[in-house]
């Protein structure tokens, strides 16, 4: 483990034209605030509350610029990541304090972007200067919305719909959440992308203290994994970087804040009152317990408070002596938080692949050694590969001469000859055991010792001949048991057992037509009962999944005529009910299809399901019937009087076949309960199908009725067959600007003359792409008949 560290913990101030110059002052060392209050003549003369506060840090920024931010704050968080240290930046303050601002910035201008686009600018780049490793990149967006999780990027179109609600998990690697979607991204622009589609995904809300309240917590996670391209290098390191934006505390007397808005920042206060209890309880060197499961935000960031990674606060401050009570509280919370340590440590893990190419390496090389080091000791012909059949078969043979006698000894050459040599010896053993049972049972009626129910019966019973003698004497490998006559049972058991055969017969009419056992399968037979499962129809991986991929790669046929016979389109686009049915019709038959050949075979296996339940019920009625029989043999023998045989019980043939039944009833029993495992198993993987195919095609009906219905009629020449763009391989969206000469001009100055330089072209284009993606919804919207007015509300809507 690494050693640990103080956290670091640094201020900004909100620039302001209405700075309190005699309030707060700054160190010289640019590391200390100094805070003056000043007394309240009406408390009177004595009047003893604090008026001045000085609060060390690691550093002040006042009039700093966005750059100067990062790279006082983040910079060595995020380098560091990539040598496989954890890291965590988070910003906390009053609202309206500039938080939101620091950590994302303005994304309209280049030069204002914030911690969070700077960092993934950083990772990408530092990238670029390791080729000596295969790294990777994933991102992933949470948001904690009044204590509920949800995830940013689910509305990204490759995102299924979570059937779960997300859930706080930890395990032995650390905390995650389970149901948060993770990211691949190859290369910057793929990355501002995702930001820029969580951040339109955000809560917002209006009071008084800001325009443009967060009413959530969010934390954007980067995931490093870095692979070193050398084989022999078994070893790769993982990271993770938590960029944490909290939302803003409120005093709801000053923000004004009324009902949906009241709400939430009851929501937000709580937490944030609950995370200054955990890091108290951090900073506490005696405490034992830390309060981190209180709310989702401290549990969430289990392991970045306290944990081992380099963890960066940075409070927002305003400068104004009206909010200087809340300045006071951040910058007590700031203090606070330096006074926790963590541990930061590289996060090594091994390649399991690489290492057993490491090992066959290695062994290989050993191989090479030994055969030095016989040749050098004139010991030829040894080998140290495993051993084949011949040479297995000819080790039992000398097994056998020298248990034989014909044998003298045993060349030991290596010690695999000697690891063959004893397990030879226990197969020997084995056959010859099961020679004796054989010669045993072919003149006795043997019970096997591990068979304890048998064996419980046998020790208090004894058996006897036609004649009435005892039988069965010890044959010193095991013991024999005879059979008696019926004729030959003292007592009136006969008609006891009478009587024991009409309840049960009776008792089976009991329950009726539904159960497979009848009243003969209580007449004791040496025939055994037996339920044979039906057969397997396959295997389920062979579904009609082949065929689903190959229509995800090829188009599907389409039963529809041409596009010239297409009659004209309506004025307004048909209910999608109806279109619905038209697209399963033509375009989508193919995947109409397979879905429901994937629902027939999953509604088969259900069907098997249910009469493979069916029948272990019916054996599981039949074993409690075969128990009370013998259970109603077992007190009418110790009724009638027990016979023994040197210690040995003997048991009459009913109560004997009864006890083999009972064993044969539940080894069907398992039999079948394995069979309704595996089909439980295959009707998952068949609803897993259903679900993928009920996705696609609601995926591919989706693409039809917007190009069939919202796309301009002079923009459907470029669908017709035989051009160069197929259906649904371009989003709507870029269709309906293909006839926009404007942006396309724009486009290409943009990346010509960008002032910032040519780092900024995977900025702009990732949000020109958001910007296009959430016009378009707005314009289907309101060709559905919302408007503005219904989008307004839906996102005023509290989730």
């Amino acid at each position: 483990m690494g050693t640990r560290k103080k956290v670091h913990a640094f201020v900004r101030i909100k620039p302001t034209d209405d700075f309190a110059h005699d309030m707060i002052k700054y160190g010289d060392d640019n590391k200390s605030i100094d805070i003056h209050l000043k007394k309240d003549l009406q408390r009177g003369v004595v009047n003893n509350k604090q008026t001045d506060w000085s609060f060390k840090l690691d550093g002040v920024l006042h009039n700093a610029s966005q750059d100067l931010v990062y790279e006082t704050v983040a910079k060595d968080v995020v380098a560091q990541a990539l040598d496989g240290y954890n890291g965590t930046i988070m910003c906390y303050g009053q609202t309206g304090a500039g938080k939101t601002y620091t950590m994302t910035g303005a994304t309209e201008n280049y030069k204002h972007r914030g911690i969070l686009p700077r960092a993934l600018q950083q990772v990408f780049r530092m990238i670029e200067e390791r080729p000596t490793h295969a790294i990777t990149v994933r991102v992933s967006y949470l948001e904690i919305y009044n204590e509920s999780l949800f995830d940013l990027l689910s509305t990204l179109p490759y995102v299924g719909p979570s059937v779960t609600p997300m859930t706080i998990v930890e395990n032995p690697q650390g905390v995650f959440i389970k149901g948060l979607s993770v990211h691949l991204t190859s290369q910057e622009e793929d990355a501002f992308s995702l930001l820029f589609e969580g951040e339109t995904n955000r809560i917002i809300a209006s009071h008084t203290m800001n325009k443009n309240s967060s009413r959530s917590h969010c934390i954007f996670t980067i995931y490093v994994e870095a692979h070193s391209r050398t084989l022999s290098d078994e070893k790769y390191i993982t990271s993770k970087i938590n960029l944490v934006d909290l939302a803003g505390s409120e005093r709801l007397g000053k923000s004004g804040s009324e009902g949906r808005v009241l709400k939430e920042a009851t929501y937000i206060n709580k937490s944030l009152s609950f995370l200054e209890q955990a890091i108290i309880a951090l900073g506490d060197q005696k405490r034992d317990h830390i309060p981190f499961r209180q709310c989702k935000l401290t549990h969430a960031l289990k392991d970045s408070l306290g944990g081992n990674c380099n963890m960066v606060l940075l409070t927002n401050i305003y400068g104004e002596a009206a909010q200087l009570e809340e300045t006071l509280s951040s910058l007590r919370f700031a203090s606070r938080m330096k006074l926790v340590t963590t541990e930061p440590a590289i996060n090594e893990k091994y390649d399991a692949e690489r290492m057993v190419k490491n090992l066959e390496k290695e062994l290989a090389l050993l191989k090479q050694e030994l055969a030095i080091h016989d040749s050098l000791a004139n010991r030829t012909l040894v080998s140290y590969d495993p051993m084949d059949e011949i040479q297995i078969a000819e080790i039992n043979s000398q097994v056998r001469r020298y248990l034989e006698g014909t044998l003298d000894e045993i060349d030991i050459i290596n010690l695999r000859q000697i690891q063959e040599v004893f397990n030879q010896f226990r197969v020997v053993l084995s056959q010859q055991e099961q020679e004796v049972e054989s010669a045993l049972r072919r003149k006795y009626t043997l019970i096997d010792k591990n068979d304890f129910a048998a064996i419980s019966a046998v020790q208090k019973a004894g058996l006897m001949d036609v004649d009435g003698h005892l039988v069965g004497e010890p044959d010193g490998q095991g013991f024999g048991l005879g059979v008696t006559s019926f004729s030959t049972k003292p007592g009136k058991k006969s008609k006891s057992k009478k009587t024991f055969k009409e309840q049960l017969s009776s008792s089976a009419r009991k329950e009726g037509a539904s159960s497979p056992v009848s009243g003969k399968d209580f007449e004791v037979s040496t025939s055994k009962t037996q339920l044979t499962p039906s057969s397997k129809e396959g295997d389920v991986k062979d579904l009609p999944l082949r065929d689903l991929e190959t229509s995800s790669a090829e188009p599907l046929p389409s039963d529809s005529p041409k596009e010239e016979s297409r009659p004209p389109r309506p004025s307004t686009p048909p209910p999608k009910p109806v279109a619905f049915e038209d697209f399963k019709n033509e375009r989508g038959s193919e995947i109409n299809r397979i879905f429901k050949e994937n629902k027939s075979i999953l509604n088969e296996r259900r069907k098997r399901a249910s009469e493979t339940t069916q029948r272990i019920n019916a054996i599981k009625r039949e074993m409690d019937m075969t128990k009370e029989a013998l259970n109603f043999q077992k007190s009418l023998r110790e009724k009638q009087g027990e016979y023994e045989n040197k210690g040995l019980m003997i048991i009459d043939e009913e109560e004997f076949l009864l006890i083999l039944k009972l064993k044969d009833l539940k080894k069907q029993y398992r039999a079948e309960y394995q069979d309704l495992r595996d089909l439980k198993a295959e009707i998952q993987y068949c609803q897993h199908l259903v679900d993928q195919c009920r996705h696609r095609l609601l995926t591919e009906f989706d693409i039809w009725y917007n190009e069939s219905f919202f796309i301009p009629e002079d923009m459907q020449v470029s669908l017709k067959p035989g051009s160069s763009i197929r259906p649904g391989m371009v989003p709507v969206s870029r269709l309906v600007s293909l006839g926009e000469d404007d942006q396309d001009k724009f486009s290409q100055l943009q990346q010509m003359m960008l002032p910032e330089g040519p780092d900024s072209i995977s900025f702009y284009n990732a949000k020109v792409k958001t910007e296009q993606k959430v016009t378009w919804g707005e314009r289907v919207c309101e060709s559905m008949g919302g408007g503005k007015e219904q989008r307004e509300r839906e996102k005023q809507t509290p989730r």
